[in-house]
């Protein structure tokens, strides 16, 4: 039956639509942290559909929240009032941060990062804008225009003039052997240079951990120490927190809290974990930027109602079960664990992550070469193990990616690391 359905899936959709694994994966349902497939094989889920079951499959209160407005009222768009979407934007203000917020819902990521390029570069009135090396912000013409990462994009075609800064990537590139104050001072100082050889942008738009490109990110204070030379010069900030929003690493709220000494950013994206599934993302901006546009605009889908359901009833599970402390404790251990698992694995360059946003880079053994083959023999072994992992990284490198479900047990995160184990000894 999987036979039949590849078949079907590459007569019918692109041919640039990746899957995963040598004979690709059907899934068919879930529960907690695991799912099931076609032929009845139970997996331990470590990726949870790219970071976006973020509480669990299957959830009760997700479920009965769609099941109930299901069979109230779908979708009406944003022509009339509606009261999920209302009750959802004023959590997500209130939880950003952000001074005077207003909120925009969007269907993806995407999208999101889309409406934010949109609201800086009106705002700014320029085109320009400031992205770091290695990053992923989607797969629109205007996103694609900004990904600093090769792999990701097609097309160098773009209505943005983008000029790429590094910090995103701690332990690669011409700063890599400094402290990390020095390489804070030398990413500050390339900024600085980089402003005085162009007009002034509209924004820097920034992953606080670079989700596609491997999970990488700078030391913490680099995003506060640019935004003084760009708050200084009238430059927005933008967060992209498409994956690291939500608490999924442990540590803070949002992924911007590690670098909020000069207070939030002036937009924050968001996507993913907050619908569980559901397609939700959304645009938080300071009143005075949100409300610059001077055109109409509204969105069929972005906000209905059922999707705002289900957003609603996982972000009170997410808070009310403290997810986060989760995420923190259980990331931590499982952290922990796969560093004592890597050090017995020549293969492995570095565990790398925060709370439930773990990578693992692999290298050929005595270099700092990318091991891609070695990434996908380890995708195929944890499978064959009874695990799903995700895999990526940018130019050069090759990451495992591990980011559970954010309510991930002790005990599970136990059994996947033993199944890691086996997987990696196995390259």
């Amino acid at each position: 039956m999987t036979r039949d359905l590849l078949g079907r899936h590459r007569a019918v959709l692109p041919d640039w639509l990746a899957l995963y694994y040598e004979d690709p994966l059907e899934i068919t349902h879930g529960e907690g942290r695991h799912v099931w497939d076609a032929a009845g094989n139970k997996y331990l889920d470590f990726f949870g559909g790219i970071l976006t079951t973020m509480t669990a499959h299957a959830l009760p209160e997700v479920t009965k929240a769609v099941s109930e407005q299901a069979g109230r009222i779908n979708h009406s768009s944003t022509l009339y009032l509606n009261r999920p979407m209302v009750e959802l934007a004023e959590r997500v203000a209130h939880l950003s941060g952000i001074p005077d917020a207003r909120v925009f819902f969007t269907t993806s990521g995407t999208e999101a990062n889309d409406t934010a390029l949109l609201l800086a570069t009106t705002h700014r009135r320029s085109n320009t804008v400031l992205a770091m090396r290695n990053s992923y912000h989607g797969r629109s013409f205007s996103t694609v225009g900004i990904t600093g990462n090769r792999g990701w994009s097609p097309t160098s075609l773009t209505p943005l003039q983008t000029l790429y800064v590094h910090g995103g990537v701690r332990t690669r590139g011409p700063y890599a052997h400094l402290d990390d104050r020095d390489f804070i001072d030398a990413c500050v100082a390339d900024l600085k240079d980089l402003l005085g050889h162009t007009r002034a942008p509209a924004a820097l738009i920034a992953e606080p951990v670079q989700g596609v490109g491997g999970f990488t990110s700078p030391p913490d204070g680099l995003y506060a120490a640019f935004r003084e030379v760009l708050h200084e010069r009238g430059v927005l900030w933008i967060a992209d927190e498409v994956q690291t929003g939500w608490g999924r690493t442990g540590e803070h709220f949002w992924g911007w809290q590690a670098h909020g000494r000069g207070g939030p950013p002036d937009i924050v994206t968001f996507a993913k974990g907050i619908g569980n599934g559901m397609s939700i993302g959304g645009v938080i901006a300071r009143a005075e930027i949100m409300n610059c546009l001077d055109a109409n605009s509204i969105s069929t889908f972005g906000g209905t109602q059922v999707t705002m359901a289900a957003g609603l009833a996982n972000l009170n599970h997410l808070l009310e079960h403290d997810l986060q402390g989760n995420a923190r404790r259980v990331g931590g251990l499982l952290i922990e664990r796969l560093r004592g698992v890597a050090a017995q694995v020549p293969h492995v360059r570095e565990v790398r992550g925060r709370g439930l946003m773990i990578g693992i880079e692999l290298t050929r053994p005595g270099t700092d070469e990318a091991a891609p083959e070695a990434a996908s023999t380890v995708l195929e072994e944890a499978r064959a193990g009874g695990l799903l992992i995700g895999k990526g990284g940018g130019h050069s490198t090759s990451v495992l990616r591990i980011a559970p479900p954010m309510s991930l047990t002790v005990a599970e995160a136990e059994e996947g690391a033993a199944i890691l184990d086996r997987a990696l000894r196995s390259i």
